[in-house]
């Protein structure tokens, strides 16, 4: 297969915007061979997935969450006939054609009583009382999450093909076959026989595969899908589509005059950008591009013009210099004292165990001769169920979390002579008083721990000081 091809991801706020998707993206302006040589990986679209599985911020519960709920027998089918109605609805307004849109809807009514079926079975077993049908529900949760991304590619293909364009409809959802063979293989065998030299596939971000991508990536699956395709076809350019550009900050925070489209960085920032869930990429997708030398753009989907933000292995800013600054809004610190851990191995990895088993993310972790301070991206129960496991195995320690939020500056390299003093001025003018502080030798990224209350006054702060230009803070001042 030719590497002079691209693979492109489509975000799934990018998909609802179907025609500016269109004329900035999939056809762009180009004719005949210029529409192909790109393969095109779409994620469901916007809000589809949150009404299948639950809500990603609320966490109201979508269909699958419905159905482990078990409370109503009736609740899941409602949540699923209120999916096939959003996706009817959604196809009603992109299909101008009768014959089209009935071909969609079919699709649609195909795939939604197919998994309606399989619900119907396991809920008639659990029934019973005597069957145990919980690790099923890990692949009922797989299977819900490939319907969204298979309705927004099978309505993709189709609207292409409206347009005389040769798109194909690559199906990696796995939905009525049984060989789970491994996610690589899977990419493999489906384009073993597509020729990109005239035909635009358009493919889902969910595969089904022995891995399980739901249960091994959670919500980041369409991008590992994306980066695994981008590797083994050997792609010369992988490019991401989202709805905004990868900024110096957050235009809604720091006003849209001030941010400033980063334009060039590299992987490691991708990678402090993701572990502060503000992903440029998923860390693990991320992985695969950099290890084969394959860049990355992400662009802006409503800027045609504009060639967005290209991420390299190599590159490193001319001089040094702050890129982004950006952060967590609703951390906790997690902070484990004991007295005898001077000198004693073990503590680390026992609050290392109990924050994975509990889920807890960790953003960064600091530590001294008898404290150690993890700072976590979690909520408060959940650190409250680590201390409740940690104070039953060390009853002696003092445990104790509290609320917290990162402000993080970020670069390919930071090294420049006073940015540390200029921060902590630029924070003392604005009255942002500093918890604590993590600055890594490697010189990518500082973190100044604050209170959550002052979160918005850091970052402007941050990026005025150090990105801006230094403009005074008497704003923040009469905020204070």
């Amino acid at each position: 297969m030719s590497n002079f091809h691209s693979v492109e991801k489509i975000g799934g706020t990018s998909m609802i915007a179907t025609a500016t998707l269109f004329d900035n993206v999939l056809i762009g302006g180009r004719k005949d061979t210029d529409l192909y040589n790109r393969i095109f990986v779409v994620s469901a679209y916007a809000g589809m997935t949150d009404l299948l599985l639950e809500h990603k911020k609320s966490g109201e519960p979508g269909v699958y969450a419905r159905f482990v709920a078990d409370e109503d027998a009736d609740g899941w089918r409602e949540a699923i006939e209120v999916v096939r109605g959003a996706m009817q609805d959604r196809n009603r307004a992109m299909f101008g054609r009768t014959d089209r849109l009935a071909e969609a809807n079919a699709f649609v009514d195909m795939r939604i009583d197919a998994v309606a079926a399989c619900l119907d079975d396991l809920a008639r077993l659990r029934s019973h009382g005597r069957f145990c049908v919980k690790e099923q529900l890990v692949t009922v949760r797989e299977l819900l999450a490939g319907l969204g991304e298979a309705h927004s590619a099978h309505s993709t293909a189709l609207l292409l093909r409206d347009r005389g364009v040769n798109a194909q409809f690559v199906d990696l959802t796995l939905w009525d076959q049984q060989d789970m063979r491994e996610l690589d293989d899977r990419i493999v065998q489906a384009f073993a026989s597509i020729d990109l030299g005239n035909t635009l596939p358009i493919v889902t971000g969910y595969a089904g595969c022995s891995e399980g991508m739901v249960r091994r990536y959670a919500r980041g699956y369409s991008e590992m899908t994306f980066s695994r395709i981008a590797v083994l076809t050997g792609a010369s350019e992988a490019i991401i589509h989202k709805e905004f550009h990868l900024s110096s900050a957050d235009p809604r925070l720091v006003g849209a005059d001030k941010a400033r489209k980063i334009g060039r960085t590299n992987y490691d920032v991708a990678d402090q950008l993701a572990n502060l869930g503000m992903e440029a990429i998923h860390p693990g997708a991320g992985r695969g591009l950099r290890q084969t030398d394959i860049p990355l753009r992400v662009r802006n989907t409503f800027d045609r013009e504009d060639g967005g933000t290209l991420i390299c292995g190599d590159y490193v800013s001319d001089m040094p210099r702050v890129e982004i600054v950006t952060g967590v809004r609703h951390a906790q610190a997690l902070q484990f004292f004991e007295q005898d851990m001077v000198g004693v191995k073990g503590y680390d990895a026992a609050i290392l165990e109990a924050l994975t088993r509990h889920g807890a993310w960790i953003v960064s972790k600091a530590s001294n001769a008898n404290t150690i301070t993890h700072y976590l991206s979690a909520d408060a129960a959940t650190v409250k169920r680590v201390i409740a496991d940690l104070q039953g195995r060390y009853p002696d320690a003092a445990i104790s979390a509290q609320p917290i939020a990162i402000v993080s500056v970020i670069g390919s390299d930071i090294s420049r002579p006073g940015l540390m003093p200029d921060a902590f001025q630029a924070l003392a003018a604005a009255h942002v008083p500093i918890i604590a502080m993590q600055h890594q030798i490697r010189n990518v990224d500082v973190q100044f721990i604050v209170d959550i209350n002052h979160f918005d006054r850091a970052v402007r702060a941050l990026h005025r000081a150090l990105i801006e230009g230094g403009v005074d803070a008497t704003e923040d001042r009469r905020a204070a």
